[in-house]
Parts: C-alpha cells; sequence; structure tokens
C-alpha cells in the first residue's frame, strides 16, 4: 500500500507521476534526455545502464519496465538484459559496456567509488567523454527515480508479463508521453 494517495492500478513510477504532473513533465524530460537524447551510447545500451542499476537498488519497477524496454530495443540479442541481471562480470557485454556497468555499478554504490582506473579502462574500450558523463548520470538519475518509486511505497505487477507492453512502448515512443 503506498504511503500516499496515488491513482488506483497506476504501477511504479507512474502512480506518482500522475498525482503529480508539475514534477512528472521534468522526471520525464530527464528521462528523455538520458536515454533517447543525443549519445554515443544507443538507447539500448543507455536503457542496460538504468536497469543494472535499477537491479542494484532492488527496484522491482524500474527494474522490470527498463528490462523490457532493452529487450525490445536489442531485439534478437534481448538475452544479453537477462544475463546483465544474472551476473554483469559475466554477461556477453562488448568490453566498452562492460567497463560502463562497472562505472554504473560504482555510482550506484557512492559516487566517489568512480576510480580513475575505472575511467581510464572505459577509454581504452572505446568509450568517449559523453559516454562516462551519461553512464554516470544514468546512474544518479536512476538512483533517485528507485528511491522515488521505492521511498512512497508504491505498487508494482509481479508477472514478467506486465512490462512488455510497457517496455515496448518506452522503447517506441520515448519518455515525453510515457504515461499518457
Amino acid at each position: 500500500m503506498p504511503h500516499i494517495t496515488l491513482p488506483p492500478g497506476a504501477p511504479g513510477i507512474i502512480g506518482p507521476m500522475l498525482a503529480y504532473p508539475e514534477t512528472e513533465k521534468h522526471l520525464n524530460g530527464l528521462a528523455e534526455a538520458l536515454l533517447r537524447g543525443p549519445s554515443s551510447l544507443t538507447p539500448a545500451e543507455r536503457e542496460l545502464i538504468a536497469t543494472h542499476v535499477s537491479n542494484r537498488n532492488r527496484c522491482h519497477f524500474c527494474t522490470s519496465s527498463h528490462a523490457a524496454a532493452a529487450r525490445h530495443l536489442y531485439g534478437p540479442d534481448a538475452r544479453v538484459v537477462d544475463d546483465v541481471l544474472a551476473d554483469p562480470a559475466a554477461a556477453p557485454v562488448t568490453p566498452k559496456m562492460a567497463a560502463l556497468l562497472e562505472i554504473a555499478g560504482k555510482v550506484q554504490g557512492g559516487g566517489r567509488s568512480v576510480s580513475d582506473a575505472d575511467v581510464a579502462r572505459a577509454r581504452r574500450e572505446g568509450a568517449d567523454d559523453k559516454a562516462i558523463h551519461d553512464t554516470v548520470l544514468i546512474a544518479a538519475a536512476f538512483c533517485m527515480f528507485n528511491r522515488y518509486v521505492d521511498g512512497l511505497a508504491t505498487w508494482a505487477p509481479q508477472e514478467p508479463a506486465a512490462y512488455v507492453p510497457m517496455g515496448a512502448k518506452l522503447a517506441t515512443q520515448g519518455y515525453l508521453n510515457a504515461i499518457r
């Protein structure tokens, strides 16, 4: 049961966004910029970073919805999302993505954990400044989104199939009209 009154049946972040549209537009604008705006990372890679951070934060709604979006975007390679969820260190991602997922995990645990060596590794594997910037900001923002969802004790469907249409909508339509 949510800690505050939210629209019935509106899962996860959707409930507080519907209840408080003055913050919804900014939060969805941030998500759109981070996950769909100009970047040297693909939308699939950025969704994977969001999924990884949400999973580390144990936010069921955000992990499930962003994993569904990432799977949709990865298409025939969607299995990589489940591999990252199971064991990011052993997942069959590019060396660049492995380095960026490591950075994202460190940001999730505390931003000061990211070392010069972590950034140097990402650069050696092909990450540019924009990829490193986007990784850190996605990880930081998703810590906020996860805490927003879980701090209000929002409701989230438990069945994975409920997230497939959500993920497809996010993947194809983006975030600006995500709850409409």
